[in-house]
């Protein structure tokens, strides 16, 4: 059960931060329709509800405050314009806040922390809705982001996040909750400014060289559509349970890929992982009675992060979204065969050799991105949630590393699994994954017993 202890509002520090207006870019703008991002940190820390109300709450509003001048467009709105012939825009003005919500929960820690399958609803008190958007004269006004932390007293903390997709990818949001645990733990922003110094977050959107009016283009698409508020996907449904693949699995993943396909490049951890998740819950179907055509197609979808790998490179420090994506198929009676996780491991593999890692090609699929949405509609696909090269583990607001990441916006229609380090494999990776709770035992059951033989 959760009570509801304070909702605030949290703003930059008065008259340190004056008007700021950033516009959308084709790569923000393709996302504007899309769900909240709903994450949640997990962490181990007994306090008393005295304690936690009296000190960590008012440190954590102190530190949001100082976060927030560094983040303006966070601390903003979406300008959502009714009418098409202009752009929208983030902007900040003085006087805009943050929405954060201090509640109480007296759920089972333990539970919600551990990587057996859980109930997926259990986890939605703890999520942040983003509050609605207001109408105003010829816009929609609209916050792109939300906070919410809840005491579990004598035991933890949850600190959930709700963003819009079109504010910013993994990098940048995952930026900025790492740099509010730095000024909450170190008590200010001195050593956020000495880390950071010049990479604090920029938002020019000219780094980015992209085709002259390739924004209108997909804003005459995409502006088409009414700003329709996100509903939960509730109730899921579902259990959540997390996988950890180990150092020495993602090893023998990758030996057995390589002696089957000796001259494959990019054979990473990313791509055995994800190559034998895809396999796993594609077979798990098969083994809880679903039927499909053989001939059918399965996919795999997953973001990339394109500032490296675009021409002129943009600076990592960019804040919005600049995301490449890669692209796998394979007919369904291959995929579950005895050779499905080699021949997936070559079809992700050649996919980021010809265009993740081939800049123009790369460049081009983005380009076309608007014009190919019409693939990913009704096609047997999973996605992929996040990168182990964010790591959310790391962010330690001052109660040590956080202790259980759950990324709630898997939940969905679709399926979709998260990926991030282990928290406590060293050079392991861990899956998140939402299934309905048959399909989650049999992919259970699959994915062990694939560990343990020498054919996936």
């Amino acid at each position: 059960m959760m009570a509801l202890l304070e909702t605030s509002r949290i703003a930059p520090p008065p008259g340190q931060v004056s008007e700021l207006s950033v516009p959308l870019t084709s790569f923000d703008i393709i996302w504007i329709h899309f769900h909240p991002i709903r994450r949640l940190l997990f962490y181990e820390y007994a306090c008393s509800k005295h304690y936690f109300v009296q000190t960590i709450v008012p440190k954590l509003k102190d530190s949001l405050s100082l976060t927030l001048k560094h983040y303006l467009p966070i601390s903003g709105n979406l300008i959502y314009p009714s009418n098409i012939d202009k752009k929208p825009v983030f902007r900040y003005m003085p006087g805009d806040s943050v929405s954060l919500t201090i509640a109480e929960s007296s759920d089972d820690f333990d539970n919600l922390i551990g990587n057996h399958a859980r109930d997926g609803d259990l986890f939605y008190d703890f999520v942040p809705q983003i509050p609605p958007g207001k109408d105003e004269h010829e816009c929609k006004i609209v916050p792109v982001i939300a906070l919410q932390v809840t005491l579990f007293p004598g035991r933890g903390i949850c600190i959930g996040f709700s963003n819009l997709h079109c504010l910013g990818d993994a990098s940048s949001i995952v930026g900025f909750m790492l740099a509010w645990a730095s000024i909450s733990k170190c008590g200010g922003e001195n050593e956020l400014l000495k880390e950071k110094g010049e990479s604090l977050p920029i938002f020019d959107r000219s780094v980015i060289n992209y085709p002259l009016g390739i924004d209108n283009i997909y804003w005459n698409v995409m502006g088409q559509r009414p700003l329709i508020p996100s509903s939960l996907p509730f109730p899921t449904n579902r259990v959540r349970a997390t996988f950890i693949l180990h150092q020495a699995d993602i090893k023998r993943l990758k030996d057995l890929v390589l002696a089957k396909k000796s001259d494959l490049v990019q054979v990473s951890s990313f791509v055995v992982s994800t190559s034998y998740i895809w396999s796993c819950l594609v077979k798990s179907g098969d083994a809880v009675g679903e039927e499909v055509d053989g001939n059918v197609l399965e996919y795999l979808i997953f973001a990339v992060d394109a500032r490296a790998r675009i021409n002129p490179p943009v600076p990592t420090n960019y804040f919005g979204n600049c995301l490449g994506y890669g692209i796998a198929k394979i007919e369904h009676e291959e995929l579950v065969g005895n050779k499905g996780f080699v021949t997936a491991a070559e079809a992700v593999a050649m996919d980021i050799k010809n265009t993740i890692n081939n800049s123009d090609e790369l460049m081009k699929r983005s380009e076309n991105l608007l014009s190919e949405l019409k693939i990913f509609v009704g096609i047997r696909g999973l996605g992929v949630s996040g990168s182990p090269k964010f790591d959310l583990y790391n962010a330690d607001f001052g109660w040590g590393r956080t202790r259980k990441l759950e990324v709630v916006s898997i939940d969905g229609e679709k399926y979709s699994m998260s990926l991030c380090k282990s928290r406590d494999s060293d050079g392991g990776l861990e899956v998140g994954l939402s299934l309905p709770k048959e399909r989650m035992e049999a992919f259970a059951s699959i994915f062990a017993k694939g560990l343990k033989i020498h054919e996936y």
